[in-house]
């Protein structure tokens, strides 16, 4: 079992990235007491020394899923500033959501493509009206479809249709690519101050 888990000081003051260093630091130590393996898959620093905007936890073993739903949702480290001292706040929050990382990718192959002739009317001449010259391809994993009928050969239809099914399932791929990047970045803008699901402290 694997689980990824992105925890992000979204938009707060530089301590919100010293305390999701904090928070990240508690939470390895935390796995490592339940036989959990983490990895840092992906990190973005702040602007001190040894402080993070955002981290990129891959965790791993048995128990994983429970584990990263006891450290999703807001949380808060609470502490006095270690950067100012006329501040009397102590909380500092942070936000934890589990994210997709792998990117839905199919790949083409005419072997899944189901080529059917078929008639089509319209211009073209009695030869397109009465030979079964347009093609009609359906790739069967994904349901997609494209009738082809521009060309007076079957041949030539059947290649266009091939490119055309290629062409469709790499603009899906892409979009599912942006998609899951978008919802990671969705993430930073969701943290809400107060209301905790886990308060830590040093």
């Amino acid at each position: 079992m694997s689980v990824h888990l992105l925890l992000s000081a979204g938009r707060g003051p530089q301590e919100c990235a010293w305390a999701l260093a904090q928070l990240l630091h508690r939470l390895e130590t935390d796995a490592t007491r339940q036989n959990l393996e983490t990895h840092r898959a992906q990190t973005v620093p702040g602007d001190r020394p040894g402080s993070y905007r955002s981290v990129l936890i891959q965790i791993e073993g048995d128990g994983a899923e429970a584990f990263a739903a006891s450290w999703t949702g807001t949380l808060c480290w609470q502490a006095p500033s270690p950067y100012r001292t006329n501040t009397s706040r102590k909380n500092w929050y942070v936000i934890a959501q589990p994210c997709q990382v792998d990117t839905p990718h199919t790949t083409f192959t005419e072997a899944d493509v189901d080529i059917v002739a078929c008639r089509t009317g319209g211009p073209g001449g009695q030869h397109r009206n009465k030979a079964s010259t347009a093609v009609r391809a359906i790739h069967r994993p994904t349901g997609i479809v494209v009738v082809v009928d521009t060309e007076r050969q079957f041949s030539l239809n059947r290649r266009i249709a091939i490119r055309l099914l290629r062409q469709r399932l790499e603009h899906g791929n892409e979009a599912a690519g942006r998609a899951v990047t978008t919802a990671r970045w969705r993430i930073h803008d969701e943290l809400v101050r107060g209301n905790p699901t886990r308060i830590e402290r040093p």
